[in-house]
């Protein structure tokens, strides 16, 4: 059933007009006192940047207002995909990922230098980024999926830690503590290209173990796990293949699968129904399980579905933004606060009329059932 809930639509970061002022790939989160913690990429030129940096911010109102950005982290080349998690008493773990210096000059350059450019200023600060890129190349240490934990509520932030594989809204915590993470291949050995693995740790993200791969879930990226009543884990990720949604056979899609044993085997991978992708997956308290997706095809927009029995069927579908300029949009994440309504954070253009950078906005909403 399609569901147009009663909405209040707020800004999380904007800053339009400005060169680097594109946002994307939002997650959110909230702690055991209701605070929000939002992070993404920002400081870009546009979806393929050279310089995008982790940012964080809070907010102690329900995500009605927000802090100004706190910088995370702030490579030597593009960082993207930015995901938080809360592990109580204001420890804070972000994730993130960054392809190699060399990718930026050879596959990415002409869409980097086509991204909104307004003259011959411009121009000139983005081919002097390329020149500090190309003296960052040779060093594979840069390229890879990472994370870092704050101990005082994303004020000061520990070492970098390096994580075989990448997810845009990162890892999940289990209800004994252990963090899971299930994700794609990213830079590394152990895990077999185009394939996606899943990793645990036991210790706030400074060591990993791999558990096992996903069998069947190569070419499919950008996962997202939620753990269910009972311990049934169940794991989501992005398919762009046309024709395996029945329901839509011309957009992309989500495949879900199901792990009774901690991640080490896996269901074979079926097809919900769910028009829209990444999957971000959020256990209400009700019970109701909730997979946020953007819509990359018209009407585009933010879009979430819910599942009443753990994700074997998804009876509604919740219409929480429909005026997308375009497909540029996305990555919603969903947070519960404390009277049980949900946020939803994403990316989006926030005025199509009059400007071409997005932003990181958010949606506040209730299940009507």
């Amino acid at each position: 059933m399609q569901i147009r809930p009663k909405t209040e639509n707020g800004i999380v970061s904007r800053m339009p007009k400005r060169i680097f002022g594109y946002h994307g790939w939002p997650t959110v989160c909230a702690d055991e006192n209701g605070v929000l913690y939002a992070v993404c990429s920002g400081g870009r030129v546009g979806h393929v940047c050279i310089n995008g940096r982790t940012q964080l911010q809070k907010s102690f109102d329900g995500g009605r207002t927000w802090s100004a950005p706190i910088l995370v982290n702030d490579t030597p080349v593009d960082d993207r995909d930015a995901g938080v998690l809360c592990l109580g008493g204001g420890t804070v773990l972000v994730s993130w990922f960054s392809h190699p210096a060399e990718s930026y000059l050879g596959e990415y350059r002409s869409s980097i230098l086509s991204q909104t450019l307004r003259g011959r200023a411009d121009l000139d600060v983005l081919e002097a980024e390329f020149g500090y890129i190309e003296t960052q190349c040779g060093r594979p240490e840069l390229a890879g999926s990472f994370v870092r934990v704050s101990r005082d509520g994303g004020l000061t932030w520990g070492e970098t830690v390096r994580v075989p594989v990448s997810a845009p809204h990162g890892p999940i915590r289990l209800a004994d503590g252990t963090l899971f993470y299930l994700g794609h291949w990213m830079y590394c050995d152990e895990v077999s290209p185009d394939a996606n693995a899943v990793y645990t740790s036991r210790d706030e993200g400074a060591t990993w173990q791999k558990i096992a791969e996903v069998p069947g879930s190569e070419g499919y990226e950008e996962p997202h796990a939620v753990q269910l009543p009972g311990g049934r884990i169940l794991g989501a990720f992005r398919c762009d293949k046309h024709g395996v949604n029945p329901a839509d056979p011309d957009t992309f899609t989500v495949l879900t699968s199901y792990s009774d044993d901690g991640g080490r085997t896996w269901s074979p991978l079926k097809t919900p129904g769910i028009c829209g992708a990444p999957p971000h997956l959020l256990l209400h308290s009700s019970g109701a399980l909730i997979c946020s997706v953007g819509r990359r095809k018209e009407p585009f927009g933010q879009r979430a579905y819910v599942s009443y029995d753990g994700g074997e069927t998804w009876a509604d579908e919740y219409v929480l933004r429909d005026d997308g300029f375009n497909g540029d949009l996305g990555y919603p994440a969903t947070a519960e606060l404390p009277d049980g309504s949900l946020i939803t954070v994403y990316y989006q253009l926030y005025d199509p009329a009059d400007e071409e950078k997005r932003s990181i906005l958010s949606t506040r909403w209730r299940l009507e059932r």
